[in-house]
Parts: C-alpha cells; structure tokens; sequence
C-alpha cells in the first residue's frame, strides 16, 4: 500500500519533516516515491512553516494513497492557511 507520511530530516532537537509518498514497508527516513511537501515545526518570524503541493496531493489520493493521521491533521491546516493567503 502507499502511504504519504512524514520523514524526519533536520539536527538533533531541531526537526524538519519532509512530506513524502511512500511504500508502507519501507521505513520512515527511507526510500520514497515523491515529495510533495515539507512542515518545518521550529518555523519562526517569516519562515514558512508548511507547504504542500495541493495538486500532487489530491492525484496520489486519486489513486489510493493513505495519509497518516498526522499528515490528515496537517492538510487540514494548510488547506485553512490556503484560503488566508489567497
């Protein structure tokens, strides 16, 4: 099964998550099938703190991949952050 979650990049205490598409069997900081996105939790001041490609998005859930919950829980953000920046 696909999956789109997260892995983890970044130093020690200061974490960077890309936002990637991959095999379920293959682990978190592994291989993957694309990036679509990144989340930067430490995000300060002007540093963009999510972005995630909506087309890309919506054409790997066209075609079955799964989001973690966590990944649900960030497109919800974004697509509410969308709206504000428009």
């Amino acid at each position: 099964m696909v999956v789109i979650r997260l892995s983890r990049g970044g130093a020690k205490a200061r974490p960077f998550f890309s936002i990637v598409v991959a095999d379920k069997r293959v682990r978190r900081d592994g291989r993957f099938i694309e990036r679509i996105g990144f989340y930067n939790p430490g995000a300060t001041g002007g540093e963009e703190g999510l972005r995630i490609a909506q087309d890309r998005l919506s054409y790997w859930r066209g075609v079955g991949a799964q989001p973690s919950p966590t990944v649900e829980r960030l497109i919800k953000q974004a697509a509410k952050a969308a709206p504000a920046a428009a």
